[in-house]
């Protein structure tokens, strides 16, 4: 039920800055970031993982900024465990 109100929302939203395509290829554009997980060994043993999203592509980064949300979603996250 959420999902019929977002979609609306959004598309507005990109319709208002000049973005006219449609939610298929908006989908597109949208699937085509991941976010990956670096693990690393410590010399004490211990295990680094460093998590972060990848770069935006020129399509995505232009959503973004219509959407006015950041290109990195979860910033980078640095975990000692």
């Amino acid at each position: 039920m959420l999902a019929y109100q977002c979609v609306p929302f959004l598309r507005t939203r990109l319709k208002n800055t000049g973005i006219t395509d449609s939610w298929a290829t908006l989908r597109d554009i949208l699937s085509v970031q991941r976010r990956v997980t670096a693990t690393f060994s410590q010399r004490d043993g211990r295990s680094l993982p460093v998590r972060k999203a990848t770069v935006a592509e020129p399509d995505l980064m232009a959503t973004y900024r219509a959407l006015r949300i950041s290109a990195t979603p979860g910033g980078t996250k640095k975990l000692i465990t």
